[in-house]
């Protein structure tokens, strides 16, 4: 192991061609100094013979650093230590925890373990546009070397074993980003002259990628025709992708703001959404609320099991908040594969691949457009303060067919889509509060018949044919709910586990009646 009186040689593959450098300590501070290129006649032997010599001078005191690497004086005439890249850049990365989002410092954290493979024992001073230009081209050959791996079913792992995918250019270039972040902070801190990663000439040209979004009505129909029917389906344990599909189509939240949405932020009444958490300032806002969203959206509270003030509007099965993986993969996913069939099935064009929540936005953009709203009135509701987006947004709608414009018009007011009144497929959270509403009515405890009528005759009016048809195994569908409801409730620790076989008992009833009996015994002493 080297330790501070030994030094090591380093060899560099530049972009002029191979060369040496050297790193080591004097006078209490961690030196870095260039030698020199192989066609000058530097090799490995030479380089750690002027290894030693340097040393040697170092500890007889007689070194003088070179003139490129002297450093500012302080006041008492100390050098001051020039910093290395892979400290400063690690103690900026860790500082910056809890300052921003735990996504951001996730994706500062995945480029600092590719710049720390290249620059980490670099000084600042020496990152120069060169330096970034071959950090670039070392990414580039990298990127290829992993495909080709691939190709040759030997691909490369990672430390978890976990193959290493091929970079796009737009990866790499997001590396080159927080590169020029770590060099403006120590432009600020004065240790570098000048920030080396700026510009366009040190990124990867980026392909154009084609808007993804809807902008026709009829898309627009089918993916809310999609979410309808298997908001209706008995195979689907989900019953609000029509309610998610709407608001991300006709109100533009982003996903994290309809994940954490509560029913104190909508106003049926008024009809208006207000976003109350967001990323940025400008992502404060409020949103009108279109007809067509309003009936939905008011349709949805009448069903939902918990529709408080401080409910979330679009929660799990469990009831906590849904995030912004889950609210693709499985709200949706489905939805946007059975739009498709639907359009296929019609002759028109399906929806385009890459759709995402956020592509969702862009939608509520066009509508908004479509519906005659200026751009500063589109950038305000969409919550953006680059108004370059929404001019992009804004010439495409314009040159849309105006008969296009008037379907989506028609479909926001309503008239192309009204939601139906037919009451929705109950789910087992729905047997939840009339199961403990039947064993509040019983004592606190009764046998499983018991309490099935009850809920039942509770939730007749809102059964549907298919609730009551029965399953392969023959007992009715909307029971095989109830038992799964009391399953839910035991995990709640609302119903107890270990009650006698074929009775359903609410925690703390026997304390309960307990009580009730000791009450009744004093009434009559």
């Amino acid at each position: 192991m080297k330790t501070k009186t030994d030094g090591q040689v380093l060899e560099r593959n530049w972009k002029q061609g191979r060369g040496y450098a050297l790193r080591f300590w004097a006078y209490g501070i961690r030196r870095y100094l260039t030698l020199g290129f192989e066609r000058d006649g530097w090799t490995w032997e030479r380089a750690e013979e002027e290894l030693a010599n340097i040393m040697a001078d170092v500890r007889r005191g007689i070194w003088i650093p070179p003139k490129k690497d002297r450093k500012k004086a302080k006041p008492d005439g100390q050098d001051v230590e020039v910093p290395i890249f892979g400290p400063f850049a690690r103690e900026l990365v860790a500082a910056r925890k809890g300052e921003i989002a735990e996504s951001t410092s996730d994706n500062e954290e995945w480029a600092l373990g590719y710049l720390l493979d290249f620059f980490a024992d670099w000084p600042l001073p020496e990152i120069d546009a060169q330096a970034v230009d071959d950090f670039r081209r070392h990414m580039v050959a990298e990127s290829r070397s992993r495909e080709h791996a691939i190709e040759r079913r030997k691909p490369k792992l990672d430390r978890q074993g976990n193959p290493l995918r091929p970079l796009a250019p737009s990866s790499i270039n997001q590396q080159i980003d927080f590169l020029q972040f770590i060099l403006s902070v120590a432009h600020e801190y004065k240790y570098v002259t000048e920030n080396a990663a700026a510009g366009k000439r040190r990124r990867l040209k980026v392909p154009p990628k084609p808007p993804v979004y809807l902008d026709s009505a009829s898309q627009i129909e089918a993916l809310l025709r999609a979410a309808t029917q298997l908001d209706r389906s008995p195979r689907c344990h989900l019953s609000d992708r029509l309610a998610v599909v709407a608001t991300l189509i006709f109100a533009g939240p982003r996903a994290h703001e309809l994940c954490y949405l509560l029913w104190r932020d909508v106003d049926l009444a008024s009809g208006r959404i207000m976003i109350g958490r967001s990323k940025t300032q400008a992502g404060l806002r409020e949103i009108k609320m279109m007809p067509v969203l309003r009936d939905i959206l008011a349709a949805h509270k009448a069903n939902a099991y918990l529709s408080g003030p401080d409910d979330l509007v679009f929660p799990t099965g469990t009831g906590g908040p849904r995030d912004r993986n889950s609210l693709l993969s499985r709200v949706l996913g489905l939805a946007f594969d059975r739009a498709n069939e639907l359009l296929i099935a019609e002759g028109k064009v399906p929806l385009r691949k890459g759709l995402t929540t956020h592509k969702l936005r862009h939608t509520f953009a066009s509508v908004l457009i479509a519906c005659g709203e200026d751009p500063i009135s589109v950038m305000t509701q969409i919550g953006h303060t680059d108004p370059a987006f929404t001019l992009r947004v804004y010439t495409h709608m314009m040159n849309r067919d105006p008969e296009e414009k008037q379907r989506l018009k028609a479909l926001v007011e309503g008239k192309r889509f009204t939601p139906k009144a037919e009451v929705r497929l109950l789910r087992s959270g729905d047997y939840e509060q009339p199961i403990v509403n039947a064993l509040s009515d019983l004592g606190g405890t009764a046998k499983r018949g018991e309490i099935a009528e009850r809920v039942r005759d509770e939730l007749t009016p809102r059964m549907t044919p298919v609730d009551l048809e029965n399953v392969p195994s023959g007992m009715p569908r909307w029971e095989t709910h109830l038992s799964k409801a009391k399953s839910n409730l035991v995990g709640k620790g609302l119903v107890k586990a270990d009650s006698p076989r074929g009775r359903w008992e609410l925690v703390g009833a026997t304390e309960r009646r307990v009580d009730q009996t000791t009450r009744y015994e004093q009434m009559f002493v």
